[in-house]
């Protein structure tokens, strides 16, 4: 990805990245879990920019798939700079179909293909999207496969995101420490093998541990996406942006499974190119 207007939109994410914080392990965020809260959120979602992304978004669930549930919907805007949590455990549906003072909803900006959506390996979000609410992913960039596409070494297996976090993200001392630590006390109170539960992310009210986990990773995604978009060519972009699609069309499919070592593989014959 080359030329004048490239050259722009790197600029203008930087511009936005450098004012982007933890702020001492203590990341931004509104809780949405009202039908008035997603009204309004929807109307801070329509027609923001696309060039850069400007919507970045994670899930966390119980057993995110379609045989779990989706507990959280997390949401950065990187032009406000603002995250956002939306509360599908206790909105259900009217987290998706309350519409914005134009009418529009939270359904059709995700199943808007003129919005971009960067998400981190979309597999089992959209599988959950899709298994409990219908929603029909579309316009997605996942920067999982971002990832993968810029490598100079071997394309074989996936990465997750922490370690893209670790290795690719921009992080200051004070950053990479804030992180770190707030990832650790999250990791006790939901991972099993921590002695937790996953039934954290239901408890309401959020506890203040778990509400600053699922803040901070998507605040990092716009500093991955800029990394990655400097580095794809447009062969490249071509494959990420046809095999992100075809992860959403593999994750509605009847047979989907995604859970297994088959998940760390590269897209089939990415490891040879």
């Amino acid at each position: 990805m080359e030329g004048p207007s490239h050259q722009q939109d790197l600029l203008a994410i930087s511009n936005s990245l450098e004012k982007i914080s933890l702020h001492g392990g203590q990341p931004d965020s509104d809780l949405i879990d009202t039908p008035a809260a997603v009204s309004t959120l929807v109307d801070a979602l329509d027609g923001q920019p696309t060039t850069p992304p400007s919507l970045y978004m994670d899930l966390e669930g119980i057993n995110l798939s379609r045989h779990g549930s989706i507990s959280i919907l997390q949401v950065f805007v990187l032009p406000s700079r603002q995250t956002y949590l939306v509360d599908i455990h206790t909105l259900g549906d009217k987290a998706f179909s309350t519409q914005g003072a134009n009418g529009r909803t939270l359904r059709e900006i995700l199943e808007s293909d003129a919005t971009p959506k960067v998400f981190f390996d979309i597999r089992n979000d959209s599988d959950a999207l899709y298994s409990h609410f219908h929603i029909k992913l579309a316009g997605i960039q996942d920067l999982q496969l971002m990832e993968l596409a810029t490598r100079t070494f071997s394309r074989k297996f996936v990465n997750g995101l922490a370690k893209c976090i670790e290795r690719d993200s921009p992080l200051s001392t004070d950053e990479r420490v804030a992180w770190k630590a707030v990832k650790e006390k999250g990791a006790k109170l939901f991972a099993p093998e921590r002695g937790g539960t996953y039934q954290v992310f239901n408890e309401r009210p959020l506890s203040e541990e778990i509400r600053l986990y699922c803040a901070q990773d998507v605040q990092f995604l716009p500093r991955l996406w800029s990394h990655y978009d400097a580095k794809l060519t447009k062969t490249w972009e071509t494959r990420v942006r046809e095999v992100s699609n075809d992860r959403v069309t593999l994750s509605q499919s009847s047979d989907y499974n995604g859970k297994g070592q088959h998940m760390a593989l590269a897209p089939k014959g990415w490891a040879w190119l």
